[in-house]
């Protein structure tokens, strides 16, 4: 099924908003969720709403949160979020972000205590869409085994990146420190299809192609996807004062209860350093250097980092959306939620 933007945002929005999130939640997390299926990561889409909305009507979201932006010095802040959805929090932080890095050079904003914020590539683009640089780092719920070890303790806990060329063109990357997200075996769940076998193990820690024997992730290169799992919950809990580790909430285990994540912005104003113009140059440079490398055998281009995600977005704008069935079925039915997530494990089916 293809849709346009307008009409799955549309969508999202109605749903949510049926779940009990105010009309202006609920388009902010539809802005998240359209721009993650609009380059094509539908594992961060409109797959996710029906999680959403069961979680927003159980109670497990604040519906009203009372934000506040608490400055803590001239280049850092906090912002509240009051386990509201996240997606908005992180929005607005990211807004309050870029403010202060435009005035001072560069801006770190933790943002407390919120709920699942969707794809950090939303939010590291409002820097680079400002003309600056973002990087954002979230944590996420344990599912990971640490390098050497038998039990999750981390989370995919990812960590976002752009900055900005000429022409309105940017490098983005958005990646776990899994092999692969969770949201990436989602997907295959829902449309019944095998993953690699370097993903995940089952629950005998053997490696496993079938989506639903997932019983817990592997770290990105093993020992050094391991360290930058640590880094990330370091920075956006830790530092925050969060539950950290394998304390922090599962997003399943109970829909009723907020789950007090932690997120952190860094954004950084190039004209404090090379200047915006020669950044930028140097940028678009640097894109046209990659597109320019002899490509390897069985490939046929190299891109750079987003690249390939904008081309899709492109394509997306003049055919539409592709969304699986059932998920655009659920989308237009009545139903807010069919009681699918709530007190199952991490790696629920």
């Amino acid at each position: 099924m293809r849709v346009s933007k307008e009409q799955l945002h549309k969508l999202i929005m109605d749903k949510l908003h049926k779940a009990g999130l105010t009309e202006e939640h609920a388009s902010g997390v539809a802005d998240v969720l359209v721009h993650a299926d609009a380059r094509g990561v539908h594992s961060h889409g409109a797959m996710r709403v029906e999680y959403y909305a069961e979680r927003i009507a159980k109670g497990g979201i604040n519906r009203n949160p009372d934000f506040k932006f608490e400055k803590t010095g001239p280049c850092t802040a906090v912002f509240h979020g009051d386990n509201g959805v996240g997606h908005v929090a992180a929005k607005q932080a990211m807004d309050e972000a870029i403010k202060m890095a435009k005035e001072n050079g560069v801006a770190v904003v933790g943002v407390s205590r919120i709920g699942h914020s969707g794809a950090l590539s939303y939010f590291v683009q409002q820097a680079a869409n400002a003309d600056l640089v973002g990087i954002s780092v979230c944590q996420s719920d344990p599912m990971v085994v640490p390098f050497g070890g038998a039990e999750p303790y981390y989370g995919t806990n990812p960590i976002a990146f752009a900055a900005p060329g000429q022409d309105g063109k940017h490098i983005t990357f958005d990646m776990a420190t899994t092999v692969q997200a969770w949201g990436k075996i989602l997907h295959a769940r829902s449309k019944n299809e095998a993953i690699p076998d370097t993903w995940a193990v089952d629950s005998n820690g053997e490696p496993t192609t079938d989506p639903f024997k997932v019983n817990a992730l592997l770290p990105i290169a093993g020992p050094k996807g391991y360290g930058l799992m640590m880094m990330v919950d370091v920075l956006s809990g830790i530092l925050l004062g969060l539950p950290f580790g394998n304390k922090v909430s599962s997003m399943y285990h109970d829909l009723t209860e907020h789950r007090n994540l932690g997120q952190l912005h860094i954004v950084i104003n190039p004209e404090y350093f090379t200047g915006l113009s020669s950044f930028k140059e140097a940028i678009s440079q640097t894109m046209q250097d990659l597109n320019n490398i002899k490509p390897a055998p069985g490939y046929n281009q190299v891109y750079y980092p987003g690249q390939r995600s904008a081309e899709r977005e492109e394509a997306y704008e003049k055919d539409g959306i592709e969304i699986v069935d059932h998920i655009y079925e659920y989308l237009t039915s009545d139903v807010v939620h069919n009681n699918s997530y709530d007190n199952k494990s991490p790696f629920a089916k």
